[in-house]
């Protein structure tokens, strides 16, 4: 079951996604060839790469989410057009952006971690307006990208209040 119309479901593992290093990092590292619910694979394969962000001074951490971001748009794009489809459930790069940026200026800690993958699965999921209008309307990917940018803004806002609101 997919979230999108057009979108085709993750069981459907292109063979490329194993020898194709573009398609390879699209899919997640291989997450999003797992059977079940990839976008949360993805997301959680995010999670290890926090840390090293976070090593980062702010400033950093913003670069690399903004690099990470256009990068996806490319990305994204590359590999659903060479599997000659709009947006397959496997490409999970958007999820592990989306959850960088859910993650961006949240205190170090693996509570910090389960908070902010909760959060980011929970707009990804629901994808409140405008995130279910931009899924639905924006193609190429920019659309794959856009949608799980937004989720990550929603959920990035709702960490902060929680981060304010027991600091």
């Amino acid at each position: 079951m997919t979230d999108h119309p057009n979108q085709v479901p993750a069981e459907n593992v292109p063979p490329s996604v194993w020898r194709n290093p573009w398609h390879f990092l699209a899919f997640g590292f291989g997450s999003g060839t797992l059977p079940k619910a990839p976008g949360t694979w993805g997301s959680l394969v995010a999670l290890p790469f926090v840390p090293l962000w976070q090593m980062l001074p702010d400033w950093g951490y913003w670069l690399m989410l903004g690099l990470t971001m256009l990068f996806g748009f490319w990305l994204c794009g590359k590999v659903a057009d060479d599997l000659g489809v709009h947006d397959h459930e496997g490409i999970v790069w958007d999820e592990m952006v989306g959850m960088w940026i859910t993650l961006w200026l949240v205190p170090e800690g693996w509570l910090w971690l389960l908070a902010g993958f909760l959060m980011f699965r929970f707009f990804d999921i629901l994808k409140p307006w405008p995130i279910r209008w931009v899924d639905r309307h924006v193609h190429g990917g920019v659309g794959i990208m856009l949608d799980d940018v937004l989720a990550g803004v929603f959920a990035w806002l709702a960490m902060q209040v929680l981060v304010w609101s027991l600091i």
